[in-house]
């Protein structure tokens, strides 16, 4: 068969998988949640609280470090990574490990989403079989993006919204025949939870008014807070990871962070796991019931009492979900940005309606238009925002605010910062991410890969005599001034001597110290080709040296690395 059938094949196969490992884990965790908290009389239930994300992160990090080989860290942020620097290879061990420290993490209460370690888990299927198939990196990657849309597609029931998210987030670069792969694989992803699970969903409800063009000034304004939300979260995000990261030993991540989420969820109990289920009672306009759970706010009961606990939830979300990860537990931040954004939307609509402003506001509208919102902006992810919002509605009544509250969601979140959360997770791991297809071949390419060691050294204490012969001997113009130490000492050009060379007197008294010159530049052999290039870009200079902990090791050329880059991009084709 042709390769691009067998791809198809390949694809339809990923999607199922990562449909049973969605399904695995959406039910894994409901159950335990269900068993920590439907059963038990409310108040005690709520002091258990406490404890509960204690438990859930030590258990997510004995099993993942003792048993499983695997924990901590990102799920999105290293698929990213692993595409960029390791040619798209994710270990083995991801296919199962995610699955089952994200169910204890999640399932006892850690503030944190299942689509991220879903994605973790289908990439890795996807990485995995391209790799028992002895398929190339480019081919690997589009197998990642499959594993990446099935899974996504099996927990929302949006295969449009997993395409366009596997495309938007995961991969550079797309092509028709890529599309259609990803397409097969979303498509069984999402029959693969229907035949096993039923067509149940994460949001429940009917939108029962319709769009009206008179709510397009709230729409805006609903927009740029959800740009102002989605930079608060990001910040609190990489903020409370760094601080998390400073704490030292695991366990005293795990005490300090399980203890401080555990009173977290004490106090607002809607942070507990993933909080759609919070979504779905604010949609379905029962508002109040958000309160129950809380000793100390449900004996308020006041209107006040219900925004002043909601914008509570909105300001610690974030910081709740960075103490889950940081701490040891396993989970992403796809599902709490939707949360914040959920939360921020029926706040400002509720807000509106109480105070009487003008006009009434459908609060479900609301609700999901700023979910869509604050994904858009934390993720940078506005068209699998739209499509996801609009394909859990079943319809699209919403199509025109999600377009637009996305786009200025968007537009005032990169206004403030120009990456998204993944990227700067990565960041504060000092670990970079090309940005562009062009930083990405330069990437693949290593200083050491195009050093050039036929230049001639000479040492400083040389006479120019000395170095005339090097002159006759060399085809090059460059010669690198080397100690006995094999430390440079600096640059002789065959322009820096074409004046005296013919000179007898002063072929037998200068030395070559005296003609010699410092580079305009140094390169590194353990710097990035890109920083490499912002070097020549900066000293205008075609060749420049190239040292390791003070030792000459050759020159490298543009001629030579722009030689590297044609010959990556011809293979990129060729793949």
């Amino acid at each position: 068969m042709s390769n691009q059938t067998f791809i198809l094949i390949l694809s339809g196969c990923i999607g199922i998988f990562s449909g049973i490992a969605a399904v695995l884990l959406k039910t894994g965790v409901h159950t335990i949640q269900n068993f920590l908290t439907e059963d038990f009389y409310p108040s005690y239930a709520n002091f258990m609280y406490i404890l509960y994300p204690l438990i859930g992160i030590t258990t997510a990090f004995l099993l993942g470090k003792y048993v499983l080989k695997d924990f901590g860290g990102h799920g999105i942020p290293d698929v990213l990574f692993s595409i960029s620097k390791k040619s798209s290879l994710l270990p083995r061990v991801k296919i199962f490990s995610r699955v089952l420290t994200s169910s204890f993490t999640v399932g006892f209460g850690g503030s944190v989403g299942l689509e991220a370690p879903m994605v973790m888990t289908g990439s890795a299927i996807g990485s995995n079989v391209g790799a028992l198939m002895h398929l190339n990196a480019k081919k690997r990657t589009l197998l990642i993006g499959c594993g990446a849309a099935g899974a996504i597609s099996a927990i929302f029931g949006a295969p449009i919204g997993a395409v366009i998210f596997a495309i938007e987030v995961i991969l550079m670069e797309i092509s028709t025949a890529s599309f259609i792969p990803l397409l097969i694989a979303s498509v069984t992803g999402s029959l693969t939870s229907m035949l096993l699970i039923g067509e149940d969903s994460l949001f429940n409800f009917n939108l029962k008014d319709s769009f009206q063009a008179t709510h397009m000034p709230y729409y805006l304004l609903l927009g740029i807070i959800s740009g102002l939300v989605s930079l608060y979260f990001s910040k609190m995000v990489v903020a409370t990871e760094r601080l998390m990261g400073a704490l030292g030993s695991h366990w005293m991540r795990i005490t300090y962070g399980g203890a401080f989420l555990g009173f977290m969820v004490f106090l607002f109990p809607p942070i507990y796991g993933e909080g759609y289920q919070t979504l779905n009672v604010l949609i379905d306009g029962n508002a109040t019931e958000v309160l129950e759970k809380s000793l100390f706010f449900s004996s308020l009961g006041e209107t006040k009492t219900l925004l002043l606990f909601l914008i509570g939830i909105i300001l610690l979300k974030p910081i709740a979900s960075a103490i889950t990860i940081g701490a040891g537990g396993s989970g992403g931040i796809f599902a709490p940005s939707l949360f914040v954004g959920g939360i921020t939307g029926f706040v400002f609509a509720y807000s509106n309606n109480l105070l009487g402003i003008h006009l009434d506001l459908p609060i479900a509208h609301f609700v999901l238009v700023a979910m869509c919102g604050v994904m858009a902006g934390v993720q940078h992810s506005p068209l699998s925002a739209i499509f996801l919002i609009a394909e859990i509605t079943g319809g699209y009544e919403l199509f025109v605010p999600l377009m637009f509250v996305s786009a200025i969601s968007f537009i005032t979140k990169t206004y403030f910062q120009k990456h998204s959360v993944y990227t700067l997770q990565l960041k504060a791991q000092g670990k970079y991410l090309p940005e562009t297809k062009d930083e990405e071949l330069l990437d693949n390419i290593s200083i050491t890969q195009v050093i050039e060691k036929d230049l001639l050294p000479i040492h400083p204490d040389a006479q120019l005599t000395d170095l005339i012969e090097l002159v006759k001997l060399s085809k090059r113009n460059i010669f690198p001034v080397v100690d006995s130490a094999q430390v440079l000492q600096g640059i002789v050009t065959l322009d820096d001597i074409r004046h005296i060379m013919f000179d007898a007197e002063k072929q037998k008294i200068v030395r070559v110290k005296q003609l010699m010159h410092s580079p305009p530049e140094i390169l590194f052999s353990s710097e990035n080709m890109q920083s490499a290039m912002e070097k020549f870009e900066r000293s205008g200079a075609w060749n420049l040296p190239v040292v390791d902990n003070n030792q000459y090791l050759g020159f490298v050329s543009k001629a030579k690395i722009f030689n590297a880059y044609r010959k990556k991009l011809q293979r990129q084709k060729e793949d």
